[in-house]
């Protein structure tokens, strides 16, 4: 296949600048600018390309497809067997959202360790009450399960504030500015008791699920915290629920959850404990995220057309 004859469609709600940089990839491929809800069937059909989440039941159509770019770091969805061919190509955009996701979570363990979702309900109820002793990053054991991109950027704050953090990865190898000290699963046991904040950003997928568990809760302290910022999967909510309740975990922190949409009738909402955000860390609430993928998606397309080995690839 010639240059000339690959069609892009593009499902991500780019700027007139971002779309042009990503024309400037290749600018003698077809491009159809859509979004994931209005991507026509008919120009489906004829991609070579989509870049973009467009629902994996639609992307069945799309015979002719070589390449996905997706605009998430998040892959779960497309990486299982039987989602895409396998000689179809699946990159993500891991590095778009270091900034967005790690600063939302760290205000979120700031909130709760300084008890502010509790004096915000003070504050609707009009009570002017003290809610008591809290606590600090300083000198607290924090631990990060999942040191890509977000990770790391989570714990140069953490450990900039006088945190000891320890990180969580496959491959302990050295560690990252900002960690004192890298593990990997088999070692969670030994440190969880030392630990004060637990932080995750791990993917979603049969190897993460329900890794913080009720033998995971129950080797932290009482008193810890725990926060998610990664998949919600990774966390057995009825255990999160037992550990909030009981008082083994001081708080929770879930921009995600299991399931998602979290149902109206989980107890998780009520409990004043809890701060929850709709899965919003990520997405294009940061201007210069959308920036970020533009540009991941534009080298990516670069170095597809001239052959060259790709950004991101997700091993399948």
């Amino acid at each position: 296949m010639s240059e000339a004859e690959r069609t892009v469609i593009v499902a991500i709600p780019f700027t007139q600048d971002q779309q042009e940089t990503i024309r400037n990839a290749s600018p003698t491929s077809t491009f159809v600018f859509s979004g994931t809800d209005t991507a026509d069937d008919g120009d489906i059909a004829q991609a070579d390309i989509v870049m973009g989440n467009l629902p994996p039941q639609q992307l069945v159509k799309a015979t002719h497809l070589r390449w996905v770019q997706l605009a998430s770091a998040g892959a779960d969805s497309y990486s299982a067997p039987g989602v895409l061919p396998e000689d179809v190509l699946l990159t993500n955009s891991v590095g778009a959202y270091g900034h967005a996701v790690s600063e939302h979570v760290f205000a979120m363990t700031l909130s709760l360790i300084k008890k502010l979702p509790l004096y915000r309900d003070n504050q609707k109820a009009r009570t002017w009450h003290d809610e008591g002793v809290v606590t600090s990053l300083k000198d607290a054991h924090v631990l990060v399960l999942g040191l890509g991109d977000i990770g790391r950027r989570y714990a140069e704050m953490a450990s900039a504030l006088g945190a000891h953090v320890t990180g969580m990865r496959r491959h302990v190898g050295e560690p990252p500015r900002g960690v004192e000290k890298v593990i990997n699963n088999s070692g969670l046991a030994t440190v969880l008791p030392q630990m004060d904040i637990v932080v995750s950003f791990l993917p979603g997928g049969a190897q993460t699920r329900h890794l913080v568990n009720a033998d995971f809760l129950d080797r932290l302290h009482d008193g810890a915290y725990l926060l998610n910022g990664g998949r919600g999967t990774v966390v057995d909510p009825e255990a999160l629920y037992q550990a909030l309740e009981s008082g083994k975990l001081a708080g929770a922190g879930l921009d995600v959850t299991e399931p998602e949409p979290l149902p109206a009738d989980s107890p998780l909402w009520k409990m004043p404990n809890v701060l929850i955000t709709p899965h919003v860390a990520g997405g294009y609430h940061l201007p210069d995220v959308l920036d970020a993928v533009a540009h991941i998606c534009a080298s990516n397309l670069a170095a597809y057309c001239a052959g060259q080995p790709l950004r991101n690839v997700v091993r399948r």
